[in-house]
């Protein structure tokens, strides 16, 4: 790789396209969509070909709010249909699945199940339904979204060099194809080519959480309300509805059924089983054999699996935490996965794509008018992209301590809730507000923030919380802390954290299951008109 800031221009002085993105999946895809529609000249390169295997198939409502923000935004009407169940069932993949509920089964190995130790979190009917992506589908949609649009592409394309400098980029590929850009966009994955070019990975990552993953499709697979170890459970959505998460002391093991609704075609289930590497060091077998020797030493979760078989092949990883050291340099931007990754823990990537595809595609549109692609332009995505990591480190490193002890694992459950539930209802406020009005100062007001990942007015305090959370897990870890003492603290300082409603009872280590149905939701307003902070009060009334 080169990075040399020679002269970078046809020979006509005319750059060939504004903005090359690497990476024609689900982040490379509709970021050139929302460009090519907003007349931006965009080149899509991707090495690989559609449609291909992807996981991340998780959304949660905060990715749909942030999708529904940026169709409307970018008049991009293609991507509604994302944001929801439906909406993915009739216009983009009938072979994905549906989403009801956040579902945490605790285990003990050589245990039996306890039915009191189970968490949920229902995404209310009434007001919506999420999606288990079928991502070949969803990311080729967007693909060929972005080249209806107008959008340049190349598949089958390996970038071997990049130059960037101040007259902008040069690409070549292996078979020596030169392309020219004002602007690069890197979405491609972990083996980033700009990151490597500019040797931008952190070294060693400062991750404080650590996990490798072994993931496949399999058919087959028992839904685990028909199990018995499920036959006590009283949680108000059924587990099959949703994604479930069976979590123990070292890691979790997803589930996330594509055939849970009527008049489903697929018969696919995705799982995926993700492990402390510290705790189980990679064995020298298969990723089948080292999924069969963990269900053989849980049984209760290996009672969904005894029909299932993987039908494509198994994939293993060693541990899956990287980063960067900066996103944004001279006429480049890392995205997405290239910029870095912490774990599929509450399907938060998907969440992070969109949200810097929101912040940076205004950026580059008002960019390719103006010619200004000064890196200052461009520094808030640095340091959007990074307090999205280490959010989301905090909180799957606070988790994976808490797997250790149920009672700190259920408190930590809280933490998470209040970190997605806020920032969606402080997303969603914002986006009525905008289609109301049409003026682009509401979205670009949420980026006016000293705590970036999580949006004004309740990030200082959410963040506040996360900290303490990841400190008193730190505690734990380190022996100075028992964990029963550490759930009471977080406990505590849940209940304290003035901006979640009172009515939601987080704060209670009896409320295991969190649905907002109308009535607590009513609740939750007039909580807000009576007794809620000034600047939190509009979240949760009525009128906001």
């Amino acid at each position: 790789m080169t990075t040399a800031g020679k002269a970078l221009w046809d020979s006509d002085g005319a750059a060939r396209h504004d903005v090359a993105i690497l990476g024609a999946g689900m982040a490379g895809g509709m970021l050139g969509a929302v460009l090519a529609r907003n007349g931006v000249k965009v080149l899509l390169i991707d090495a690989g070909v559609h449609p291909r295997f992807a996981v991340g198939e998780s959304t949660i409502p905060y990715t749909s709010a942030m999708t529904r923000v940026i169709a409307d935004r970018y008049e991009v009407p293609e991507i509604a249909p994302l944001a929801g169940f439906h909406g993915v069932q009739e216009k983009v993949s009938p072979m994905s699945g549906r989403k009801q509920n956040f579902g945490f089964v605790y285990h003990r190995e050589g245990r039996p199940q306890d039915p009191r130790e189970i968490n949920q979190l229902v995404i209310p009917e009434w007001q919506r339904t999420e999606s288990h992506l079928f991502r070949q589908d969803t990311d080729a949609y967007l693909f060929n979204l972005a080249v209806s649009l107008g959008a340049e592409a190349r598949l089958a394309t390996r970038i071997q060099d990049i130059a960037t400098g101040p007259d902008g980029v040069l690409l070549r590929s292996d078979r020596g194809e030169e392309f020219r850009a004002e602007y690069l966009v890197d979405g491609s994955g972990f083996r980033s080519p700009v990151a490597d070019a500019h040797g931008l990975r952190e070294e060693p990552t400062r991750a404080r959480h650590h996990s490798r993953t072994l993931f496949t499709h399999m058919v087959g697979v028992t839904p685990f309300d028909d199990a018995p170890a499920a036959a006590a459970h009283k949680q108000p959505s059924p587990w099959h509805n949703g994604t479930l998460h069976h979590v123990f002391d070292g890691g979790w093991l997803w589930v996330i059924p594509f055939d849970n609704h009527e008049g489903a075609l697929s018969t696919l289930c995705s799982v995926g089983l993700t492990l402390d590497e510290r705790v189980f060091p990679k064995p020298d077998v298969s990723p089948q054999e080292e999924f069969d020797a963990f269900l053989r030493r849980f049984p209760e979760i290996a009672a969904q699996f005894t029909r299932a078989r993987a039908v494509r092949p198994w994939v293993g990883t060693g541990r899956l935490q990287y980063s960067a050291t900066r996103t944004v340099g001279e006429r480049y931007c890392l995205t997405a996965h290239a910029a870095g990754f912490i774990d599929a823990l509450y399907s938060r990537g998907l969440t992070n794509t969109m949200e810097v595809v929101n912040s940076l595609a205004w950026r580059l549109i008002e960019a390719s008018r103006d010619g200004d692609w000064s890196t200052e332009r461009f520094a808030y995505i640095d340091g959007l992209q990074q307090g999205l990591f280490d959010v989301h480190d905090d909180l799957v490193y606070s988790s994976f301590v808490g797997f250790r002890h149920y009672e700190l694992w259920n408190a930590v459950s809280r933490v998470w809730e209040a970190t997605s539930i806020v920032p969606t209802m402080t997303l969603e406020r914002a986006h009525r507000a905008y289609r109301e009005t049409r003026d682009d100062r509401v979205l670009r007001d949420l980026e006016r923030t000293d705590t970036p990942g999580l949006p004004a007015p309740a990030g200082r305090e959410i963040a506040g919380l996360l900290e303490f959370t990841r400190r008193t897990c730190q505690e734990v870890e380190s022996g100075a802390l028992p964990p029963e003492r550490a759930a009471e603290d977080i406990f505590a300082r849940v209940r304290a954290t003035t901006c979640l409603p009172a009515p939601f009872a987080l704060g209670d280590p009896d409320n295991r299951c969190f649905e907002a149905t109308p009535r607590l939701v009513a609740e939750a307003a007039e909580w807000a008109e009576n007794e809620a902070p000034a600047h939190i009060a509009p979240l949760f009334s009525r009128a906001g």
